[in-house]
């Protein structure tokens, strides 16, 4: 059975985004610290799970990078754009993106579904809304959170939607020079 994997940045105070619109200002920027961690995650993985709301901006944006081969996001807009993409949406009606469907049916029915298809593993980077809902419903395999060096006060987390606790297990962790710790954990 294929594994999920949620990619996020967080703060040390355990927050995704500051508001509605996922908005990240506070996200140290440290592309030699993290660039071979997460080009490992897209090679261990060759299908994106996005919620509709991030995918519009996603999509077109790592399309955009693709054609920009001396840009320092060329590596990973490589494997994004090459990956096979799923959005989760009540209100698309068809997909304007390449390699991109659409999942209209109940999250947790879809998700499994996926799980059970031959292939490698699948990865989640959001929005907020889209993995507090797969947290949630216990749907997420593997967390690599990329923590930041900075609190925030409030915000949003990716665990506001938890019902009950959800114990996790430490399998890696890893210092960046920029103060960024990237902790691997697994569902236990």
């Amino acid at each position: 059975m294929r594994k999920l994997k949620l990619q996020m940045q967080v703060t040390v105070d355990g927050f995704n985004s500051t508001g509605a619109n996922d908005e990240q200002q506070w996200i140290t920027w440290d592309l030699d610290g993290i660039r071979q961690y997460i080009i490992n995650l897209l090679d261990t993985s060759d299908t994106i799970l996005l919620g509709r709301k991030l995918a519009v901006n996603y999509i077109p944006f790592w399309q955009d990078t693709f054609t920009k081969p001396d840009g320092p996001m060329f590596a990973f807009a490589t494997r994004i754009v090459n990956a096979r993409k799923v959005v989760f949406t009540k209100t698309l009606d068809n997909s304007v993106w390449d390699k991109t469907i659409l999942a209209k049916g109940n999250l947790k029915e879809e998700v499994n579904k996926l799980k059970s298809q031959d292939g490698q593993d699948m990865i989640v980077y959001g929005g907020s809304a889209f993995v507090s809902s797969l947290i949630r419903e216990g749907l997420i395999d593997e967390f690599h959170f990329f923590v930041n060096p900075i609190a925030i006060g409030k915000g949003v987390s990716a665990f506001e939607q938890l019902e009950k606790w959800q114990p996790l297990k430490l399998k890696n962790t890893i210092t960046c020079n920029s103060g960024i710790f990237i902790l691997h954990y697994e569902r236990n």
